[in-house]
């Protein structure tokens, strides 16, 4: 039974198929190298030679130094930017105008008309030959036929002038050299003096080009900058006069210090309401005080009386309570000595009381005075606080009008800086005008090529031969992928899983051509070959018994002796998927080895649409396999007897255009037909028709112990195969194995996996007879 798994992908790339594939597509490969390398031949004959040359331009901030140290704009480092900018203006329309004209371009028919590549001349027929169906050619200059002829020459010089300016800028090279401020200019021609005055002109053009740009942008900053200084000076004086009028309106006038003198006051305001607060605390403390003493009563004032020694009234106070001491003593003194009743003692109470009421008296006196001076130091604090009321108002009023004036007079300072900055720039702007110094300079002037850049003959031939064996490898891939055959006996195990018998060679070391003669049907076909040779081909297993041919056959006989051991007779079935793959050969040539090893063998030619088999055994007879069934007769009335082999033989005798062969063929007739044949042979061979056109193998199958497979190499697909063999179980089950057909021995080895037998087949000749060989291609 066959496989009915589809086929599946490897888990990894297989190195040794890669290999197979590529030995078998060498020389698809190398036919289109050659191709290639012929089409790189042909293209470096046919193209005209190019000629670069190249200067080499330094973008070098050095060289406008002295200009930087006079230059209010300070010079930058280069950035990548700032080179990709410098390319642009390379590659500009402008200075490829300058080019043109200084060199008269547009005049010059090597220029504008260059020799041209037969790959180039092609392409441009081609594209004219779409242009001119697709109807997209237009006037170049519409409307030019409604103008005078003054005008056309102008309009076609002026068109003439614009297509060389385009021709210049699309043949330029410009580029950065790697990572440095250099550009390399160069431009490529097929005249070497033409390519070396175009790059030295636009070497210059592009020196001239920076000058003029320096001198352009320093004369116009020059007038812009004036009449920004003008601007500026009126401004400047403008903001100075409102500050002093402003000043002067709101009266913030300023000491030596620049302190306003309202806030000088308002300070020293501050500074008397201090004094006078502290002498106000003095007084309060000192009234307070005495006026304790004197509301304490004329008693205790002479105990609680403290005599400020500033007050002018002190002395007498002091002399009053040293008199009232003296007295208080003798009057202590006298009532001890003689009591308080004593005339003395009265006395002298008299008179001490007489003090104590001058000292009390005297204490007012002091306390009414520091009561006055404590209401002239409140009445002074509250004036002053008065005072910085006042000035404290006035200094908040010109402390605003102070912001104002400030800020009227930092306009006024940046004005006048902003004008003395111009006018330092318009100073260095009018010396820098005439002394304008490029930044660039050219560091490799441009010379004579002496060879030609281009075509490369090794660069293009290599790339030809790449080209060439990539071609072949998608060639190669592409027959590779369409091989869908069937070429060794692993494809027959692995596609389609039956057993594989072995290979059968080409008989002749060719295939014979076909055709399709007027006497057969429709379907039927025929080899070219003569009746003789057909003949041999059906007797190589004979005519040639050591051959490989030989060996495959008998391959196939252990097959059939192991499969079917315990059956007495073997009915044996030869059938293929599509016509024409020699099943006929294959089923002649091993019902004659078994005869010729001395089993009783019996042929019959199944296949009753076309009877290849009777054909090629040169069989003419009047009646066959059809005529044995359909009557009921026995082999032996219409057998044939091979001399030599004793193979009997059934023929197969085609009547017009009879379709029921499949009913025939698994019909009762044809069971009753193959069991008499059982009991006189040991093989029954059957030709049978192939399993693709018809139904009539099906048919036969259940009369079949085992078929042979007869598939032709690389041409019987694997998937028709499997499709069959998976439809038609019945008949899959019974197929011993498959044989390879018409083998191209000296191709197998090419797809056999290293190791394998297909690789071993030369050593093989030993045991093949090399006689019987040559003895079987001459018959053939």
């Amino acid at each position: 039974m066959p496989s009915t798994e589809p086929e599946k992908g490897e888990d990894f790339i297989d190195v040794e198929r890669l290999l197979g594939m590529a030995a078998r597509q060498v020389k698809v490969v190398a036919v289109c190298a050659v191709i290639g390398l012929f089409l790189g031949v042909i293209y470096l004959q046919t193209t005209p030679k190019q000629y670069t040359s190249f200067a080499s331009v330094l973008i070098d901030e050095g060289l406008n130094k002295v200009v930087d140290d006079i230059s209010a704009v300070s010079a930058t480092q280069q950035t990548d930017a700032t080179i990709l900018s410098q390319i642009e203006i390379l590659s500009s329309a402008r200075l490829a105008s300058e080019v043109v004209d200084k060199l008269k371009l547009d005049q010059n028919q090597e220029f504008m008309n260059p020799p041209q590549s037969a790959l180039a001349k092609g392409v441009g027929f081609l594209r004219g030959i779409v242009a001119y169906f697709r109807g997209s050619a237009v006037n170049e200059l519409p409307g030019i036929e409604n103008v005078d002829a003054a005008t056309r020459e102008a309009m076609m010089k002026a068109a003439t002038h614009d297509y060389a300016v385009l021709v210049l800028q699309t043949g330029l090279m410009a580029d950065r050299n790697g990572r440095s401020n250099v550009i390399t200019l160069g431009y490529q021609s097929t005249n070497p003096a033409l390519a070396t005055a175009i790059t030295k002109a636009y070497a210059d053009a592009y020196l001239a080009d920076q000058l003029n740009a320096s001198f352009d942008a320093t004369e116009r900053a020059a007038v812009w900058l004036q009449g920004r200084l003008t601007e500026l000076r009126q401004s400047s004086q403008q903001a100075a006069m409102e500050v002093e009028k402003f000043r002067a309106e709101h009266g913030l006038s300023a000491n030596s210090d620049g302190q306003l003198i309202s806030g000088k006051q308002l300070s020293d305001l501050n500074a008397q309401l201090i004094i006078a607060q502290a002498d106000t605390a003095r007084a309060s403390a000192r009234y307070q005080q005495y006026k304790a003493i004197v509301d304490s009563g004329s008693e205790n004032a002479f105990n609680d009386s403290a005599i400020a020694s500033d007050q002018p009234s002190s002395s007498v106070i002091i002399g009053l309570k040293t008199r009232y001491l003296a007295v208080s003593k003798r009057l202590q003194d006298v009532e001890a000595n003689f009591g308080k009743d004593h005339p003395q003692a009265v006395a002298l109470a008299r008179e001490k009381a007489d003090v104590s009421a001058q000292i009390f008296g005297q204490l007012k006196q002091i306390t009414e005075s520091y009561r006055n001076d404590f209401q002239v130091a409140q009445a002074r604090e509250a004036e002053l606080r008065q005072k910085i009321t006042t000035a404290a108002g006035q200094s908040s009023a010109d402390n605003e009008s102070q912001v104002r004036l400030r800020e009227l007079d930092q306009q006024a300072q940046a004005l006048s800086t902003l004008y003395q900055t111009f006018l330092g720039r318009y100073q260095e702007a009018s010396q820098q005008q005439s002394f304008p110094v490029g930044k660039v300079r050219i560091i490799s002037d441009a010379n004579m090529p002496l060879a030609a850049s281009s075509p490369r003959t090794i660069r293009v031939l290599a790339l030809s031969l790449v080209l060439g064996l990539m071609l072949g490898a998608g060639f190669g891939g592409l027959n590779e992928f369409n091989e869908r055959f069937f070429r060794t006996g692993e494809d027959v195990r692995d596609r389609v899983g039956l057993k594989f018998l072995g290979y059968l060679p080409t008989i002749g070391g060719g295939k014979a051509k076909e055709t399709k003669p007027d006497d057969l049907p429709a379907d039927g076909k025929v080899t070219s070959l003569s009746a003789a040779e057909r003949r041999a081909r059906m007797r190589v297993s004979l005519d040639a018994p050591a051959s490989m041919f030989a060996e495959t056959l008998r391959n196939a006989k252990i097959a059939f002796d192991v499969v079917m051991e315990d059956k007495g007779s073997r009915v044996i079935g030869v059938i293929s998927v599509l016509p024409g793959e020699g099943k006929s050969t294959v089923a002649a040539n091993l019902a004659g080895l078994l005869a010729a090893n001395g089993a009783r063998t019996l042929l019959i030619d199944g296949d009753l649409r076309n009877p290849g088999l009777s054909r090629s055994l040169g069989m003419e007879s009047e009646q066959g396999l059809m005529e044995a069934v359909v009557n009921g007769q026995t082999w032996q009335s219409v057998g044939k007897v091979d001399r030599q082999t004793k193979l009997a033989i059934i023929p197969a005798v085609l009547r017009g255009q009879f379709s029921h062969t499949s009913e025939l063929l698994g019909s009762a007739g044809m069971r009753r037909f193959i069991e008499n044949a059982r009991e006189t042979f040991e093989y029954i061979i059957v030709d049978l028709p192939p399993l693709g056109p018809v139904v009539d193998a099906k048919a036969f199958a259940p009369l079949v112990d085992g078929f042979v497979l007869v598939t032709e190499w690389g041409r019987t697909p694997r998937a028709m195969v499997r499709s069959m063999l998976e439809s038609e179980s019945y008949v899959a089950d019974k197929i011993v194995g498959a044989v390879l057909n018409k083998v191209e021995l000296k191709k197998l080895a090419k797809y056999g996996s290293l190791g394998g037998s297909e690789k071993f087949f030369d050593r093989y000749s030993s045991y093949y007879l090399e006689k019987s060989e040559s003895r079987a291609k001459q018959a053939a």
